[in-house]
């Protein structure tokens, strides 16, 4: 018997939506879904959140988080069983996705006490030496959050902790796939005093999402997900803030002076992490001709030594991708590569939702899994000629996330972080590093504002100039 789930403060009617387990493919949970027809309610309802949320001060705001951060620190087995349950990551990553979503409320909490704005010096300019002055950062309204299903407690946190600590409200639209964190996180925050009214959570399809985007009262749309959908919500949006972090296709160079240990190391974590479902993981590895051999022998051994199964098996590796669906898809890719003239070094084979992480090298620069995000355990060995030659290679995909080199010259590393055109470059690390307060987000096409708390933050607020000028002098 599976569970019914029921968001806060939503009259869901009869539908209900059912949650698979990845591995197994059985349903663990139904929960309730609504469609455009309630978007008039839930607007409503996000209004009066927004008026609860911009009442409560700072130090509520900051309580609520920091008590909440508490709880999922208390609860973090329970939270990881529930990410292996629905997502499918091993449950050594989803204790530490468990670990990271605590510290994100933790810095979202210390932003509401701290980023209240800063004083203006008018007096410093000539015309303005008899006003003084400073701005504060205002809540935005109301906040749209939709986000995947690669973290599906973490990435909740990072749209919900700084919106709340902003003093707005929030209508969160988790992915279809991995609802149950975000449930379970909302319940937390409320048990941890945040008014009922201050988020609302939907389950549904792309209608609602649709109706949320374009509503008139949402003053922002925070999204991560796929470039596809992120254009659909940009031209629904209308007259309102994005952000969004719209995937990559992340590039690591190691050169002929690395430490080919290392790179191997960190590079097969950053290739094959959470299935390879992630935004910011190591997709093309870049290598100096003369290290080619060595190093490609290397990561193909380490990567057979990864054990592929059931996540909640402590030893597991690898676990499951989100669907089957998704695996079939990524096998075509992989096929299709290989018709073109790649060479398949290991990997490539499905069993139900397991894919096995997957190397392959020669492959055509026109080939789909070379040109677009694999969102999967598949990466791609290239030999390069010279530091212009990988720097170019790298800066080949028209979007960017994170980009990484390996090196034990300051001069090549710091020539590298100025000249690859990504949100962020990780030296002497694989692509896929990310710390929570860090500003995070993509360069060229579809980079939309930045993650990362006290980013975010700064996102979800705006500035008020409060300025006085002393007509006469003050006895």
């Amino acid at each position: 018997m599976t569970e019914t789930v029921l968001p806060p403060g939503i009259d869901c009617g009869t539908g209900m939506a059912p949650v698979h387990n990845p591995y197994t493919g059985e349903v663990i949970a139904s929960v309730c879904t609504v469609d455009a027809t309630a978007i008039g309610t839930i607007v409503q309802r996000a209004r009066r959140g927004r008026s609860t949320a911009a009442a409560l001060s700072r130090a509520t705001r900051a309580s609520v988080l920091e008590r909440t951060a508490r709880l999922v620190e208390r609860r973090g087995e329970s939270f990881a069983l529930l990410i292996v349950n629905e997502a499918g990551k091993t449950i050594t990553q989803a204790r530490k996705e468990v670990a990271r979503a605590v510290n994100t409320l933790a810095l979202s909490a210390a932003e509401a006490r701290r980023n209240a704005g800063e004083v203006v010096p008018f007096d410093a300019y000539e015309g303005s030496e008899k006003r003084q002055g400073w701005f504060t950062r205002e809540p935005l309204g109301i906040i749209a959050a939709i986000t995947p299903f690669n973290d599906p407690l973490n990435l909740v946190a990072h749209k919900l902790g700084p919106a709340i600590a902003g003093g707005n409200s929030v209508i969160l639209k988790p992915s279809a796939h991995t609802p149950l964190s975000a449930l379970r996180l909302v319940d937390t925050l409320i048990e941890a005093g945040l008014p009922e009214e201050i988020v609302t959570v939907l389950n549904g399809g792309a209608d609602i999402g649709a109706a949320i985007v374009s509503a008139p009262d949402v003053r922002m749309v925070s999204f991560t997900g796929g470039f596809a959908t992120g254009e659909a919500i940009s031209r629904a949006a209308g007259l309102k803030k994005l952000a969004m972090d719209l995937g990559g296709n992340a590039p690591v160079i190691v050169m002929d002076d690395a430490d080919l240990d290392a790179a191997v190391e960190s590079c097969v974590s950053g290739a094959f992490w959470a299935a390879g479902q992630n935004c910011i993981g190591t997709q093309r590895i870049l290598i100096a001709r003369e290290v080619y051999k060595p190093f490609r022998d290397a990561f193909v051994a380490r990567t057979k030594l990864l054990r592929v199964g059931d996540p909640f098996d402590e030893h597991t590796d690898v676990g499951p991708m989100i669907t089957e669906e998704a695996g079939r898809a990524t096998r075509m890719k992989v096929d299709a590569a290989v018709a073109q003239g790649a060479v398949l070094l290991c990997g490539n084979e499905l069993n139900g939702s397991l894919y096995a992480p997957t190397v392959l090298e020669d492959v055509p620069a026109t080939c789909t899994i070379w040109q677009e995000e694999a969102f999967a355990p598949v990466v791609v060995l290239q030999p390069f000629e010279s530091f212009e030659d990988a720097i170019e290679q790298a800066n080949a995909i028209d979007y960017s996330l994170h980009a990484g080199i390996f090196t034990s010259r300051l001069d090549r590393a710091l020539s590298a972080a100025r000249l690859l055109e990504a949100g962020g470059v990780m030296i002497n690390d694989s692509s896929d590093y990310r710390f929570d307060a860090m500003p995070f987000g993509g360069f060229k096409y579809g980079s939309m504002g930045r993650e990362g708390v006290r980013f975010a933050f700064e996102e979800m607020t705006q500035p008020k100039v409060v300025c006085v000028n002393h007509l006469g002098d003050v006895r």
